[in-house]
């Protein structure tokens, strides 16, 4: 059996990369494609219990060392018993955020190192890339406009943080993405949802020729 195609949709706070997930496990399953439409931190029961953790942190909540292995030891639940098994069943899986928004998040602005983060993900989880990271890239006005509107004054733990936070967040997916341009597509995320999901369309246009 044919192994499935991994992709990854990656951003900062409010650029609409759920959204583009979404549009595009819809698009895939309209080809007949069996696909998986999931989500970091989640995926499976425990790692939605982690997420829960994390975005609703108890007490004081969490320092970065702290918070960098709640998300590794739930993306290692995720990828061994749903991303693996689906991608080895012929599957392809569109994932909400995967291990480079902890890079971004935990690795960059939360001064952890990338190194650190990326060795939790090699003892977690095997090391497994995504066959394409979609980074869905808008302005900072728009986002915050954006993030406003989604969560009305109540942003969760990691979300809420300020505005240099997500500054740096977002600066580090397009230095990973510069560093890596072929494990990235840049995607630009302004305008409508559907005139963004016509370009992501085109970035993953190889892999569907490829499965083809």
């Amino acid at each position: 059996m044919t192994r499935g195609r991994f992709i990854a949709f990656e951003g900062g706070e409010g650029t609409g990369k759920s959204t583009q997930a979404k549009m595009l496990a819809e698009a895939l399953a309209a080809r007949g494609i069996g696909v998986e439409l999931t989500r970091e931190p989640g995926g499976t029961p425990g790692a939605e219990a982690i997420r829960g953790l994390l975005l609703q942190p108890p007490g004081e909540g969490w320092g970065a060392p702290a918070e960098a292995l709640l998300f590794a030891a739930a993306r290692a639940d995720h990828v061994a018993r749903r991303i693996r098994p689906a991608l080895e069943n012929g599957q392809w899986v569109v994932c909400d955020r995967f291990v480079d928004s902890s890079r971004a998040y935990q690795g960059s602005a939360g001064g952890l190192g990338d190194d650190a983060v990326r060795v939790l993900h090699d003892i977690g989880s095997g090391g497994l890339r995504p066959d394409l990271a979609v980074l869905i890239d808008v302005a900072p006005d728009i986002a915050a406009e954006r993030l406003a509107a989604r969560d009305a004054g109540r942003s969760d733990a990691i979300g809420g943080r300020d505005a240099g936070y997500h500054a740096q967040v977002a600066e580090a997916f397009r230095g990973f993405a510069a560093a890596a341009p072929s494990a990235f597509a840049v995607v630009d995320g302004t305008g409508t949802p559907e005139q963004v999901h016509a370009r992501v369309l085109e970035v993953i246009e190889p892999l569907l020729r490829e499965a083809a």
